[in-house]
């Protein structure tokens, strides 16, 4: 007999009604208790269920895993400029010594400083690990010889999420996995 899967391992998936994911980065997922309510207010369609069930005192329900929304939701144009999307635009790597980082060992950086009249935009922020970060200081890229590995920029919300599945979260249903990849490229290799 195989173990029972915890309520709160129980998420949906949330696509748009093209059947698309809302966001990648962070994956648009919802509690079984707000994928419950959605259902019971009629605003989406399950696509797919999990083996678990839940019990009201009259009914039983299956716990949806995968829902679509019944309106179709316009997509942002242009991503929140926020430190996570900064992260996710340079693909969690310092933009001065190139390493990958996990998020709380990254700071973002003033390419042009503050003091120095640099802005905090899209065009000027730039992630970067704490040593690379401290070494620069206050001084400017010239001076220093320290040139982010890509100039920095207001990214598209296609590009971040482009970015976002990459990276996926720890927790994928099976059932997601139709819909998380199905408008990514494939290796030669997959058609053999």
């Amino acid at each position: 007999m195989s173990a029972v899967m915890p309520l709160e391992r129980c998420t949906a998936l949330v696509l748009n009604a093209d059947f698309r994911p809302l966001s990648y980065f962070p994956l648009s997922v919802v509690s079984w208790q707000d994928a419950m309510r959605a259902i019971f207010r009629d605003t989406v369609t399950v696509v797919s269920e999990y083996d678990r069930t839940v019990r009201s005192p009259s009914r039983e329900y299956k716990l949806p895993s995968v829902l679509a929304l019944k309106e179709y939701v316009q997509p942002t144009r242009s991503p929140a400029f926020t430190r996570f999307n900064v992260f996710l635009r340079d693909r969690w790597s310092c933009q001065y010594c190139g390493d990958d980082f996990k998020t709380h060992e990254l700071t973002f950086d003033h390419v042009i400083p503050r003091s120095r009249g640099g802005r905090t935009n899209w065009e000027n922020i730039v992630a970067a690990c704490r040593p690379c970060n401290t070494m620069k200081g206050n001084r400017m890229p010239d001076e220093i010889g320290m040139h982010p590995i890509i100039k920095p920029r207001r990214p598209s919300v296609f590009e971040l999420q482009d970015h976002g599945r990459k990276f996926p979260p720890n927790f994928l249903h099976e059932s997601w996995r139709d819909f998380l990849y199905w408008d990514t490229e494939l290796d030669e290799d997959e058609y053999i």
